[in-house]
């Protein structure tokens, strides 16, 4: 029998892989994995220098329409609705402000002080539109399972700006409340609560709407920005290290996140159990812990991931059982893995990012072969795709997680050749015959150079 031409095709590919797979098994003796991509990354985000901090040795005074207290709590109960309580200096004591529209003006975190006896919460708002501003507020309790907070809210309309939080279990809790402000404050759990699960978040957000939370720094609790049940929140210009999550979403739905840093910790932005967002232009940059990724998706739906850059991450995006999503314009750079999905993640709209020196560009783990697009597709820095036309989308498709990633995963030592000749041969006929419908990801139409010019500015140093 004269062999037909898709016999052909077929046997021609079958005998690469067998011959790829010989040289691969050799060059395992022979050869050792050196180190992920993302090693020789240069960031240095600007953030504060929380072992620096001194506190005020002066007693504190509080000042209310013309009258000087020695107690911030007489001071407050003292105050009518719409007054201005002025802080200076040290009070070793816990408030609760029960009169609404009152404003609590320190002045200056390094100069007025609130600080706890180290059980339950130090400073509770329990009245609408109160304003804390200019204050530090520590010591709380210890308790993870009573919330133990540094400023508790328990009223909507609060704002907390311009403040320290420091040696707390949970910094500002908002509990059930809408239109909360926190802005501009730095917050820092304790340290020697080695177990990032045994502590508190920075900021928590239990069943509240309509609230912003902006230009805070955060570290050293177990996550920054925590959400449960909450809807309508905008978090904006937060930055987030050394913690478990940078940020994580539990429930809440129709949220934005914009414009975010988290960077060392174990997940940068977990998202989870979640629909309708907004997650754009966050950064997350060597998120290497326990769970290692820059974004983790997980039973998020009709959510917009766009303008994120991604690098130096084991995963710099994460997505399991998840659908319906648009991850657009996204710069996934010098991660172990670029995308891992699976768990019947099949309807993401995926286009216009650039994958770029990831270790392994996708691991996918479907049983199904998934096409990403049809019309404009991504930038793989190993795909270099013909592009005859010269707009600059690749006339032949590419297999990201195809036979040469899953040979490259299972022997490591073959990373070598990933700019072979024999390699290439795998993935020519992967693009221009398509053989064997193998599981994982396709991209039809690859870019042929990368949305995202900027990428190196990762990796260079002054």
């Amino acid at each position: 029998m004269i062999p037909t031409s898709h016999g052909l095709e077929r046997a021609f590919a079958v005998a690469i892989a067998a011959v790829l797979v010989v040289s691969v098994v050799a060059a395992s003796v022979a050869s050792a994995g050196g180190g992920g991509p993302g090693d020789d990354l240069a960031f240095d985000p600007d953030v504060p220098d929380t072992e620096s901090f001194s506190a005020p040795s002066a007693d504190g005074t509080a000042t209310v329409d013309g009258e000087t207290y020695e107690s911030l709590q007489a001071a407050v109960d003292a105050a009518d609705p719409g007054d201005t309580v002025r802080v200076d200096g040290r009070f070793d004591e816990t408030v609760v402000v029960a009169t609404r529209n009152v404003t609590l003006a320190g002045s200056g975190p390094g100069r007025a002080l609130l600080h706890g006896d180290g059980e339950g919460d130090v400073l509770t708002v329990d009245a609408a539109g109160v304003t804390v501003a200019g204050l530090w507020v520590r010591n709380s309790g210890y308790s993870t399972a009573e919330n133990d907070a540094a400023v508790y809210v328990n009223a909507s309309r609060v704002t907390v700006r311009d403040s320290r939080v420091t040696d707390t279990t949970f910094g500002v809790w908002l509990n059930g409340v809408s239109d909360a402000r926190i802005a501009n404050n730095t917050i820092v759990g304790r340290a020697e609560i080695t177990r990032l699960t045994d502590r508190g978040n920075g900021i928590q957000i239990w069943k509240t709407e309509d609230a912003v939370v902006r230009n805070n720094d955060i570290t050293t609790v177990r996550d920054g920005i925590y959400y449960n049940w909450a809807k309508d929140v905008v978090a904006s210009g937060n930055t987030m290290w050394d913690l478990r999550y940078g940020v994580h979403y539990m429930y809440s739905d129709d949220c934005v996140l914009r414009n975010n840093t988290a960077f060392d910790n174990d997940a940068g932005y977990a998202l989870m159990v979640s629909k309708h967002l907004v997650v754009a232009d966050n950064v997350a940059v060597n998120n290497t812990g326990q769970s290692g990724h820059g974004i983790l998706v997980k039973s998020i739906d009709d959510t917009d991931i766009r303008g994120n850059h991604l690098v130096g991450n084991g995963n710099g995006l994460f997505i399991y059982n998840s659908v319906s999503n648009r991850i657009v314009g996204n710069l996934v750079a010098g991660n172990d893995v670029g995308v891992h999905i699976s768990a019947g993640s099949t309807e993401e709209t995926v286009y216009n990012n650039s994958f770029i020196r990831n270790d392994r560009p996708v691991l996918a783990v479907m049983n199904d072969q998934v096409h990403w697009n049809e019309s404009v597709g991504n930038y793989w820095s190993r795909a270099n795709p013909t592009d005859v036309d010269d707009d600059g989308v690749g006339d032949t498709r590419y297999k990201p997680a195809g036979a040469v990633q899953q040979l490259t995963a299972e022997k490591p030592a073959a990373r070598v050749f990933a700019s072979s000749p024999a390699f290439d041969a795998v993935r020519l006929a992967e693009s221009s015959v398509p053989v064997v419908r193998s599981p994982g990801v396709v991209d039809a139409r690859p870019l042929t150079e990368p949305p995202h010019d900027n990428w190196r500015t990762y990796y260079e140093r002054d």
